[in-house]
């Protein structure tokens, strides 16, 4: 593994270990950032350490400590109490060692993988879920702030901008880091709703994540691998710590069928190759074992949520032997169950596209223009591309390629992925 390899992998880990110990996200980060830059000076000439992990966490630490030291000599006001402790935690930094020498134990478990632990805090509800996304792919993703505004489409410095307040609240409101545990009637103790709710919204965040990295939202590149296969990642996690909770079950569940599928997704060129016309041969069929395996686990749990209904869909297309064996009423109807469940504009025009391959073009035309209607589906800014380029294809399969034309140069000219684009402007240049 190459050294800037390394590091970004173990960052997660000593950041988590230092908030883990002093509850003080800001500050840790600094002391892991500290700590990187020592290990990048170093280990190029003495070699890399037999744990990496512990090297890391040892000098984060001590230049943790040293951070807290000058905040309290710059802050008077702190209590003894808190004196005392700083003192006791310098006491033991010296015990453990020189601050250039790796020689010695870890102050605490280096072994433990904290990236779930630092995932949760990352989600803390006091921050929007913007800031809960930003905060994860720098801290627990080990992102920059520059790719993470490239990921997004945003100017860097006002992803630096959120980044740094998403930190300041978690300062300002004590959030503490900790986890939830597995219970077989945590959903049934109205004591642990708000335990409920942040479960909720770390999910929540992974699945935004992966969205991102299956189709980004701008550059030149259909899909960021790095951000699909981080959320797999610390989903896996949170499906170990929560075992029995059948939305965790099926989050996993669709992103493994989802992703079976990326190797199919874009030819040798970059082009977009639409589902239909993928080689199924190549599908991930190791990914959709364990996927159908999941999403026919949580089932038996006789608890239906959102995700696990789009992890049914995402079966229901992987088990299928062709593009003209897929069973689209059935996909349809899990559609409308899911709009009935989680009534978002996205799902609405997955169901038009479902209607459209079980009931004729017409059908869903109609379908597309009452909820356009009623829902304004084609104003939604995140969604205007997509939906423009769902009507220009619905158009050109009913025989109106004049106006299926203008609405492909129409989603051409919204979209902000280059390999979307350019497969939107050859369908107009075909018509």
């Amino acid at each position: 593994m190459e050294l800037e390899e390394l590091l970004r992998a173990e960052a997660p880990q000593v950041l988590g270990a230092l908030v883990r110990r002093f509850s003080r996200f800001a500050e840790a980060e600094d002391a892991t950032q500290e700590a990187l830059l020592v290990a990048s000076r170093r280990w190029p000439v003495d070699g890399v350490p037999d744990d990496p992990r512990s090297w890391l966490i040892r000098v984060a630490y001590r230049r943790m400590v040293d951070l807290l030291r000058s905040e309290q000599a710059d802050r008077r006001r702190e209590q003894e109490a808190a004196q005392a402790a700083a003192h006791a935690q310098v006491q033991a930094v010296r015990t453990a060692g020189a601050d250039g020498d790796p020689a010695g134990s870890a102050p605490w478990g280096a072994d433990q993988d904290d990236s779930l632990l630092l995932l949760f805090l990352c989600c803390h509800p006091a921050l929007s879920p913007p800031s809960q996304v930003a905060l994860t792919l720098r801290a627990v993703g080990g992102l920059t702030t520059a790719e993470i505004a490239r990921a997004y489409g945003a100017a860097e410095r006002s992803m630096s901008t959120r980044i740094s307040r998403a930190k300041q609240t978690l300062k300002e409101t004590g959030a503490r880091f900790s986890a939830p545990t597995d219970a077989g009637d945590r959903r049934r103790a109205a004591g642990e709703r708000a335990q409920d709710e942040r479960i909720a919204a770390v999910m929540h965040v992974l699945y935004l994540i992966f969205n991102e990295g299956y189709t980004a939202t701008g550059g030149d590149q259909l899909a960021r691998a790095d951000l699909t296969q981080e959320a797999i990642r610390l989903t896996r996690m949170l499906h170990r710590l929560l075992p029995g909770d059948a939305e965790v079950t099926g989050l996993l569940a669709l992103m493994l069928l989802t992703s079976s599928r990326d190797a199919t997704r874009a030819d040798e060129d970059n082009h977009l190759i639409q589902l239909e016309d993928q080689d199924r041969s190549r599908w991930d069929q190791a990914a959709i074992a364990d996927g159908v395996a999941l999403i026919e686990a949580a089932w038996t749990q006789n608890e239906v949520g959102p995700y696990q209904l789009q992890a049914a869909i995402a079966a229901v297309h992987a088990q299928a032997p062709s593009a003209g064996a897929t069973d689209w009423p059935q996909i349809a109807a899990l559609y409308l169950w899911l709009e009935r469940l989680a009534p978002t504009a996205p799902i609405r025009l997955s169901r038009v596209v479902a209607v459209s391959k079980a009931f004729g073009p017409h059908r869903a035309l109609a379908l597309l223009d009452d909820l356009d209607k009623n829902q304004q589906l084609t104003q939604d800014p995140l969604l205007q591309h997509r939906a423009t380029a769902v009507r220009a294809h619905l158009l050109e399969s009913t025989g109106n390629p004049t106006e299926a034309r203008a609405a492909y140069l129409t989603a051409a000219a919204l979209a902000t992925n280059q390999v979307e684009r350019h497969y939107l402007l050859t369908r107009a240049h075909n018509l």
